[in-house]
């Protein structure tokens, strides 16, 4: 019965305008809709899977600030147990080093973790670095961008797909692993299991409760810096032609001068 924990993260809706902060240029979160990434929702779903064949606990682990309650709230709707949330001012702006340096401290109180499951990559971020930096601080396996997953007994195997094939991964648990978009669909929460989120236990951390000094981590000692910004372009009016003959060759004198072709 596997101890699971899955790693989530609310990120701004892609269907909304994502915008930078004035000063530090890091992502304004209040200027867009907030959701809980949907590739966290399939590594959710995931550890849902194993809990119903194996039976265990789901435990997901957030870091954000107070909004993330809310993507906190979807995963427990979705069937997780219950949650850990850190939350703290000093944390803004991390990179993926320093995300996975909080990430890895908290893991580090939760007692019996068998396995932990991570999305591969998160749409406001597109590191796809963290699971990895985890498991190197851990001292544990990683099986990252897998397609397929399973768990039997203490050991876990998966299929990772790239450019150049299918590729047969396992090893021993624990172990840390990231799923891609094909790993499953997500389930949608019932009125239920909203409902019964509501009553579940969601345990807050600060950096003081791991034992994490607030000058490792941060915008001010993250390892990379964004020095200027500058917005895109307004869209302008396309090009109009008509074709009385010879269209094909003035879209193709068109591509040309744009150097598409």
């Amino acid at each position: 019965m596997p101890n699971i924990v899955v790693l989530i993260k609310q990120v701004p809706d892609t269907w909304s305008e994502r915008k930078l902060s004035d000063g530090d240029y890091t992502l304004d979160r209040e200027a867009a809709d907030a959701i809980l990434d949907e590739i966290n929702e399939r590594a959710v779903e995931e550890a849902l899977l194993i809990k119903e064949a194996q039976g265990g606990e789901v435990t997901v682990l957030a870091m954000g600030p107070e909004r993330a309650t809310e993507a906190i709230r979807k995963a427990l709707s979705m069937g997780a147990d219950k949650a850990i949330h850190v939350k703290d001012d000093a944390i803004h702006g991390s990179d993926a080093v320093q995300t996975a340096w909080v990430l890895a401290g908290a893991l580090g109180q939760i007692e019996g973790i068998e396995l932990v499951i991570a999305g591969n990559e998160a749409t406001d971020g597109r590191a796809g670095a963290v699971p990895a930096i985890i498991a190197e601080y851990l001292g544990i396996p990683q099986l990252t961008h897998l397609r397929k997953l399973t768990v039997d007994g203490d050991k876990i195997s998966g299929e990772r797909e790239t450019d150049e094939g299918v590729f047969k991964l396992e090893a021993n648990l624990p172990a840390i692993v990231s799923v891609t978009e094909k790993i499953n669909e997500p389930r949608f929460p019932s009125f239920k299991g909203i409902m019964a989120a509501k009553k579940k236990e969601v345990q807050t951390f600060t950096l003081a409760d791991l034992g994490i000094d607030p000058s490792t981590v941060g915008v001010g000692n993250a390892g990379t810096a964004v020095s200027a910004v500058t917005p895109k372009p307004p869209r302008t009016a396309g090009e109009k032609v008509v074709d009385e003959g010879e269209g094909g060759n003035q879209v193709a004198q068109y591509l040309i001068g744009q150097k598409v072709i």
